[in-house]
């Protein structure tokens, strides 16, 4: 069965974004790059909420991301995509289709489907919503040597406790942080 895995950036006290949407505290670098690389790779699915697809398709399809992340641009504009979403109508990003059914029989469905994992990138609200329904295998979160004090949490509140197990750790150069985390259950 296909893995779904959440990869993000979090602030020391974790926050997603700042009070004003700023991602500017964002530890970027070519390690950070590399990591991304190799996770891109083995993948074949990028899930995306409307946010964060909006945000995307804005960069990763135009020549200047071609010219300063060949890599990542590539990888990003060849594997499949999918956006869920009730507000949006239509996709233009190659390979990409729209969802807006049911979450969890969409997710559940994929997770069924021939193929490497699925990776969501970003997308708090998609998260958040995978992980009520326990169809998140794995949380891949990279800590920023920041803290913000205000902002959007990764989490809203739960209706239940989810117990992790780390699973592995990754320590770069900048003082980010990856902590690779499976639910207990899994």
């Amino acid at each position: 069965m296909r893995k779904v895995i959440s990869q993000i950036m979090v602030s020391l006290d974790g926050f997603i974004e700042g009070s004003n949407q700023e991602l500017d505290w964002h530890v970027v670098n070519e390690e950070y790059f590399k990591y991304t690389e190799g996770l891109l790779s083995s993948v074949d699915t990028i899930l995306f909420g409307r946010k964060t697809y909006q945000h995307m398709v804005d960069f990763w399809p135009t020549p200047i991301a071609a010219e300063k992340f060949p890599v990542i641009a590539e990888k990003m504009n060849q594997l499949s995509k999918v956006v869920f979403s009730k507000m949006l109508e239509s996709v233009d990003w190659k390979d990409t289709r729209l969802i807006n059914a049911d979450i969890s029989d969409a997710i559940s469905e994929l997770k069924q489907q021939d193929g490497m994992d699925m990776v969501i990138l970003a997308s708090s609200d998609l998260v958040f919503s995978l992980t009520e329904h326990k169809l998140i295998d794995e949380y891949h979160i990279i800590v920023n040597p920041v803290i913000l004090g205000s902002g959007k949490p990764f989490f809203k509140e739960l209706d239940q406790r989810i117990h992790l197990t780390l699973h592995k750790t990754k320590e770069f150069r900048s003082g980010n942080i990856l902590l690779c985390y499976r639910p207990a259950e899994h």
